[in-house]
């Protein structure tokens, strides 16, 4: 859930060969009991040395999404595709994603080498009048400062590509009606299905930079807290070059982690929530 405490597991069953290995990176700075006469001194350096720390640690960030990049450029095709079978077979096939009546989804791009999201979005689409329905959210960047919005759609037809050839929903459909926002909804969503640049197995997750997914899903928050909503499960999609040693991956306070990640190898339950639903 958001903003939840995570408790790394221990996984035997780790293939070591798969997992890309960073210095673990100290995010949070610790600070000291002072006298009354230090504290002015420290109260003017506060803020300058927050933004050093932070400075550094998007250069870490910078480093790692470099890495990892180079790594799935230089996925072999066949393997990839192998990997994106198999990963959204165990999403279709898992109890939590067959329970769910309402999910916001990433659309995949090739171009970004995302794990693909096709078939998951194909099978929610093809059931609109069974007892299995789902309604189904995916995003819809609306500017560059960060702003994205998650639209409801009813079918693959109602996505179009964007100025950078990336599917999304236009804002109004074609009656010319617009389309309902996740955030407007009367009824909370049940799971959010993530994409990401890097993971670990302590639920942190690095993005591409654009802070995107992180700015939206703490207006989702802001959202169920006011609703007295529970939290939906956060669920990230991840190829094997994507899973970083833990601690590896360097967090900020506005960074949110995930509760579970779909490996090629099955899934990775991180947080209790996520341990007791799978």
């Amino acid at each position: 859930m958001i903003g939840a405490r995570v408790f790394c597991i221990s996984t035997t069953a780790r293939q070591r060969s798969s997992i890309f290995f960073f210095p673990k990176i100290p995010t949070r700075p610790v600070f000291r009991l002072l006298s009354p006469a230090t504290k002015s001194i420290v109260a003017m350096s506060t803020t300058s040395k927050s933004q050093e720390e932070l400075d550094s640690i998007f250069k870490q960030k910078r480093l790692v999404r470099s890495t990892v990049r180079k790594s799935l450029k230089a996925m072999d095709p066949s393997l990839r595709t192998q990997q994106d079978e198999s990963i959204q077979n165990t999403v279709l096939e898992a109890p939590w994603f067959k329970s769910c009546k309402r999910l916001c989804a990433y659309i995949s791009c090739k171009s970004l080498n995302e794990v693909d999201t096709s078939k998951i979005l194909s099978e929610i689409l093809q059931h609109p009048d069974s007892n299995t329905q789902k309604k189904l959210y995916v995003p819809w960047v609306e500017d560059k400062n960060s702003n994205m919005r998650m639209l409801h759609i009813s079918h693959m037809e109602d996505l179009i590509a964007n100025s950078m050839n990336i599917l999304e929903p236009a804002p109004v459909d074609a009656q010319g009606n617009e389309r309902e926002d996740v955030l407007q909804a009367d009824e909370p969503i049940d799971l959010f299905i993530l994409p990401g640049l890097a993971f670990d197995r302590c639920g942190r997750r690095l993005g591409r930079g654009g802070g995107y997914y992180d700015t939206f899903l703490k207006r989702y928050q802001d959202r169920a807290k006011e609703k007295d909503w529970r939290y939906p499960l956060m669920v990230a999609l991840s190829y094997s070059p994507q899973i970083l040693e833990d601690g590896s991956i360097p967090v900020t306070p506005n960074d949110v982690l995930i509760d579970a990640l779909v490996t090629p190898s099955g899934v990775v339950p991180i947080t209790p929530r996520a341990i007791e639903s799978m």
